[in-house]
């Protein structure tokens, strides 16, 4: 399995990863069994919390593909982990669905302007873009969330102007970044009053609607690379089968703990600790 032509011109993170590139020194089969495995780590974090892109994404940049087609490829597995988390909520009692709808449209709008904005630049641009979005994330990622737990309660997301543009502002991020849109949001929707497991069944949702309608816009642009989108889907598909289980069986006291090493994970690599 070897990446796309266009991984000659592979600029775009290398920067921020160095230009040491795993594509020569492992073999197809070697390749896939990283590709899988990442998949799955990226999967159940993603669904537990977020960030799971931070992995992914420079994982395809060392196995030679540059930093867009990494973008928009990564994006196939996170459409399939999503899918496959949201159907295992619902099975077990904690369908995010309903709850979902008053989110769904102006996070997809700003998916597909985000997804349309970045898909026009340049893999050097995309790495000073994703360099400073990143930095401005870091300040909500930060902040502890402090949902009710009150049984009785009814929390709701309303459609409101103002949630409405806070809802669009993420699917703009989102769409162009993807990489710990799933805290942003997990982060959001708490502040309604919804537990964190609960929280996660409808961040799925959302993500996985949002990414299927943005994904588009990278496949009229040829920035996904198939055989690694297909290959790195597998692993994301078990972590989101795997998350979902995890997140239901443990509650918070599984959930909190990823989602606090997922913000220091992105404070370290916005620091550039590795």
């Amino acid at each position: 399995m070897r990446c796309d032509p266009r991984a000659k011109h592979a600029t775009g993170w290398e920067s921020g990863w160095g230009q040491v590139t795993l594509a020569a020194a492992v073999s197809p089969l070697e390749e896939a069994l990283i590709l899988i495995a990442g998949g799955l780590v990226a999967g159940i974090v993603n669904t537990l919390a977020g960030g799971g892109s931070m992995l992914t994404v420079p994982l395809l940049v060392l196995l030679g593909l540059p930093g867009t087609l990494a973008n928009g490829t990564n994006r196939v597995g996170i459409v399939i982990q999503n899918g496959v988390a949201t159907w295992g909520f619902r099975r077990q009692g904690f369908s995010g669905i309903r709850a979902s709808i008053p989110i769904l449209i102006p996070v997809a709008l700003g998916s597909l302007v985000g997804a349309f904005a970045i898909s026009r630049v340049s893999s050097e641009l995309f790495v000073r873009l994703f360099g400073a979005v990143m930095l401005i994330l870091l300040v909500p990622t930060l902040r502890r969330p402090s949902p009710r737990t009150d049984p009785a309660a009814d929390p709701q997301i309303r459609s409101r102007l103002g949630t409405s543009l806070l809802f669009f502002t993420i699917g703009l991020y989102g769409g162009a970044f993807q990489a710990g849109v799933g805290i942003l949001l997990v982060f959001a929707i708490s502040y309604a009053g919804y537990d964190l497991v609960r929280t996660n069944s409808i961040k799925v949702v959302v993500i996985f609607a949002t990414t299927l309608f943005a994904i588009p816009v990278f496949i009229a642009a040829g920035q996904v690379a198939w055989v690694e989108a297909l290959v790195l889907a597998i692993g994301f598909a078990g972590g989101g089968a795997l998350g979902s289980r995890l997140a239901v069986r443990g509650g918070e006291r599984v959930i909190r703990p990823v989602l606090a090493i997922a913000v220091v994970a992105l404070a370290g690599r916005m620091f550039g600790l590795y």
